[in-house]
């Protein structure tokens, strides 16, 4: 394989890309993958190229040939003038919002955000002078109304992780450009094979690569990519954190991202077919799934998304927890555990009455968040429908 020039990357649709980024087989000494290059020390061939750290890595924190793989294919997808790796997809996010803050400002946070997030928001930030509002994820423009002199950034998840209410991103981008703020969005539904933010404007893209990327729920990763204005902070506050993951993890999303392209296409289908299915089951009240038309957002699903993944939510007609346990041990095909995007379909209940503060979480019923893997749909159906048949005779 030839050595492409970023002018014939840019040209490659996304699926060659996946296969061709992030590798150069001349330095590999042939070898397809670049192999794990462990180790903290990197020497230098003279004391003048030490004093003035002329070397392509200085040290094994600051990057090593695998690590930059990983970097270039990301950025490659996304757009981003560059990328940094960080050891979990919270740390991801902390490393993206502290790159833009500092104390005495104010940020802007959506109210469907992952619970870890709002965590790091009412306790890390604010133990540091930083105060976070949260708004309602369909403002759109609206949000112009609450920005305040202090207010510094925006945060996005769209759509988010739980609900499922998938922004009009163009709209809120757009009141911060006028106003001089960062976006940053956390993008790990979708990855920037169905939506790439930075296209729409968007200052910082958030990815946890424990999902989609690495594929098989066997890492934790995260991966924030930045336009070429906030990459330079990004770059330094990763940096002066200190974060690193090894160089094994690292090999195993590079592997992983190869078939991203196909397993995130299979597992999109399997989900909607399942959702379909859901969406006329007695037993189910409603369903959330952003590219059926009853999810909050779905005109911005269908105007900016090239397609859905395989992650999405449904209430059941529950009057009872017992009944909602009998459902879930009744499943055979799906597991419970937290994480998703991984081979593997699962299942797992939730309740964001306690912890929404701009939005009330009322949806008629006991809500359960439904992974979709890369089994057969019929079958995951069947596996569904005899839970759910277990679950009305309680």
């Amino acid at each position: 394989m030839k050595k492409l020039s970023n002018q014939e990357k840019s040209t490659l649709d996304s699926d060659t890309l996946l296969v061709v980024g992030g590798r150069n087989t001349a330095e590999s000494f042939g070898f397809v993958n670049t192999p794990p290059y462990r180790g903290s020390t990197v020497v230098y061939a003279n004391a003048a190229d030490c004093l003035a750290h002329r070397n392509r890595f200085t040290y094994g924190r600051r990057g090593n040939p695998t690590s930059e793989a990983l970097e270039s294919l990301w950025s490659e997808l996304e757009g981003a003038a560059g990328t940094v790796i960080c050891p979990s997809g919270a740390a991801a996010v902390s490393t993206a919002i502290l790159s833009c803050l500092k104390a005495g400002d104010h940020l802007l946070m959506v109210d469907s955000t992952y619970r870890p997030t709002r965590s790091f928001c009412d306790g890390v930030l604010r133990r540091y002078g930083v105060e976070t509002s949260y708004y309602d994820p369909m403002i759109g423009a609206g949000i112009a109304d609450l920005v305040r002199p202090n207010t510094r950034a925006i945060y996005l998840e769209s759509p988010g992780s739980q609900t499922f209410e998938v922004q009009d991103v163009p709209a809120i981008v757009g009141v911060a450009k006028a106003r001089g703020l960062v976006t940053l969005i956390d993008n790990t539904w979708a990855t920037p094979l169905l939506f790439r933010p930075l296209d729409f404007g968007v200052d910082i893209a958030i990815n946890a690569a424990t999902k989609y990327p690495s594929g098989h729920s066997d890492v934790l990763i995260g991966l924030v990519a930045a336009n070429a204005a906030a990459f330079p902070a990004l770059k330094a506050t990763h940096g002066d954190l200190g974060l690193y993951l090894g160089p094994d993890d690292v090999f195993l999303t590079l592997r992983g991202l190869r078939t991203m392209g196909l397993r995130l296409r299979e597992q999109g289908a399997n989900a909607l077919r399942v959702a379909k299915h859901l969406a006329g089951h007695p037993q189910v009240a409603s369903v959330r799934h952003p590219a059926l038309p009853g999810c909050p957002g779905h005109e911005f699903f269908a105007r900016d998304f090239k397609g859905a993944s395989g992650l999405f939510a449904i209430v059941l007609k529950a009057e009872s927890d017992r009944q909602v346990e009998t459902f879930l041990d009744s499943l055979k095909l799906f597991a419970m555990g937290y994480s998703w995007g991984g081979f593997e379909s699962l299942a797992v209940p939730f309740d964001c009455t306690d912890y929404r503060s701009a939005t009330r979480f009322a949806p008629g019923g006991r809500a359960v968040r439904l992974n979709i893997g890369l089994e057969s749909p019929k079958d995951l159906i069947a596996d569904l429908d005899q839970a759910l048949a277990a679950m009305a005779r309680v």
